[in-house]
């Protein structure tokens, strides 16, 4: 189910039947450094990871990580979407894209998208970010977003701390 178009991309809800493809963008040496090993490493593990992490979300809240797409060719680039976490007060928006589509504004074409998507259709008055402090190319992003470095936060006890950016969108 196609949830937004641009240009070049399309975004639209996971499925099982993109396990293939989760289960190549989680076990990216760039996801696992950047956002974390989830321990996906079958088939049957990404097929869990997206019922149980994407459309558990869409089915609670209506919004959750989609899969981005090119449009001509529904070639898989990656993921982007809204995110709800227990730890953080404020929804926040992730991306990931496979390293072949890097530097080529894509990442950039899906998020102001799915920001412009969160106030449009959900009335978010604000959205945040985390990311990894040595993760410069997602921080310059977020910069580019309208997004500013608020503090560090750590997602749990144990967990590195890590940065927070926040933008209104109002």
């Amino acid at each position: 189910m196609t949830i937004l178009e641009t240009g070049r991309l399309r975004l639209r809800k996971l499925t099982v039947d993109d396990a293939e493809f989760i289960l190549r963008l989680l076990n990216e040496a760039s996801f696992i450094q950047s956002i974390g090993d989830k321990g996906v490493r079958t088939l049957e593990d990404a097929r869990s990871y997206i019922l149980t992490g994407p459309i558990a979300s869409y089915d609670k809240f209506g919004f959750g990580l989609w899969l981005v797409e090119n449009r001509t060719d529904g070639v898989p680039m990656g993921m982007c979407g809204l995110l709800k976490r227990d730890t953080l007060e404020d929804v926040d928006i992730g991306y990931a894209l496979v390293p072949e589509f890097w530097s080529k504004g894509f990442a950039m074409e899906a998020a102001a998208a799915v920001l412009s998507y969160g106030k449009s259709d959900f009335g978010m008055k604000r959205i945040v970010a985390i990311v990894s402090p040595q993760n410069d190319s997602s921080i310059r992003l977020l910069e580019k977003l309208g997004f500013a470095f608020e503090r560090m936060v750590k997602l749990a006890p144990e967990a590195d701390e890590i940065k927070l950016f926040g933008r209104d969108l109002e």
